[in-house]
């Protein structure tokens, strides 16, 4: 225990956990602070999630002491019930402190963000447009026992079942920061629905996660370097069909980078939306590009190719699902296809990004 609460020390000086605070502080007694009022709320959130985490750590050492105290008083006693009483609260603060260690990481600049979700499927018809459909659920699912607030901005079905590609905006404390390792692709392997002969199926989707960006942030998007289309909504069938060309894509010339909306049934909600999409993906852009020269390696986004699993999910011939980056695995493939990923997003952000 005494260990542990020294590691998280030292990430919380590696992350300079009290010094974002100080800094924020500072901010916030700005005489303008208020001008803008996405920026402050923003701000005194991340201040007052910090703070949080630092006095949930003071916390932490002074009931390690209290323990220490407790358990060395029982043992001279011989009180099994006080000592069994005492274990129990020592592993409740192990895992308190373990969370903690997480959050530390929750601490780069677009941590508390908002985020997209764009899940793609790979090739394999079918397939793996079922498998687009399970991941989408899962990502779904996992929202939902957060309580986040999730809308799907565009979504292509398959011609038989599941989804070409689907767009999911997901609001919520530090969705950006909880979400952003599951980029990359997601590997399945199982016994096929479709397989009229039962046979063994390998489908791949890719996900890919990018942080909202609010109004604080000005990006200059010139409207000679965008091309803008409309089509046609292809919805669920029945009033969710729109039947004119509100659908709106919009491509960025010089990056090419393409987003496209169709939950709307304004043209011009569809295209503004699109535009907070554009302006979130050319920001995540130039934040990877501000890494890649910084540490000298290849964008994520780049990186992500069909080679490139990041994790699969096994329902035959024995059941698994293992992050290929962490080693961490669970034998509980179901749990995890209901949304039951947070072990998976823990270990990403502790590994990951320590």
């Amino acid at each position: 225990m005494k260990k542990q609460i020294k590691e998280l020390r030292s990430i919380f000086e590696k992350n300079k956990i009290v010094s974002k605070i100080q800094e924020l502080g500072k901010s916030s007694l700005d005489q303008n602070f208020w001008k803008n009022q996405n920026k402050a709320q923003k701000i005194l959130k991340e201040k007052k999630f910090y703070e949080n985490l630092v006095e949930s750590f003071k916390n932490s050492i002074s009931e390690s002491k209290e323990l220490k105290e407790f358990y060395k008083l029982a043992s001279e006693e011989n009180n099994k019930g006080l000592i069994q009483e005492t274990l129990k609260n020592i592993k409740f603060l192990k895992s308190t402190v373990q969370k903690n260690e997480i959050k530390c990481f929750l601490s780069k600049e677009t941590d508390s963000n908002d985020c997209y979700l764009e899940i793609h499927a790979g090739a394999g018809g079918t397939e793996s447009q079922d498998w687009a459909d399970m991941l989408r659920r899962m990502y779904m699912k996992w929202s939902s026992t957060k309580t986040f607030k999730l809308n799907i901005i565009s979504e292509h079905k398959g011609e038989e079942a599941g989804l070409k590609s689907s767009t999911l905006r997901i609001n919520g404390d530090y969705a950006f920061g909880w979400l952003k390792n599951e980029s990359g692709i997601h590997r399945l392997v199982r016994i096929s629905p479709f397989d009229s002969g039962a046979r063994r199926h390998t489908s791949f989707a890719s996900v890919w996660v990018y942080p909202v960006v609010d109004d604080s942030i000005e990006l200059e998007i010139q409207e000679k370097d965008l091309r803008v289309d409309t089509y046609r909504s292809s919805g669920a069938g029945g009033q969710h069909v729109n039947t004119t060309d509100s659908a709106v894509r919009i491509t960025h010339l010089p990056t090419k980078i393409v987003v496209q909306c169709q939950n709307d049934r304004s043209q011009h909600k569809n295209k503004e939306t699109c535009m907070q999409m554009l302006k979130a993906r050319l920001y995540n852009f130039e934040l990877e590009k501000r890494e890649k020269q910084s540490l000298g390696q290849q964008s994520q986004k780049k990186d992500i190719g069909w080679g490139h699993q990041i994790r699969s999910y096994v329902l035959h011939p024995y059941r698994l699902v293992k992050d290929n980056r962490t080693n961490f695995e669970t034998s509980d493939p179901d749990k995890v296809l209901n949304g039951e990923i947070d072990s998976f997003l823990e270990s990403s952000l502790f590994n990951l990004n320590g």
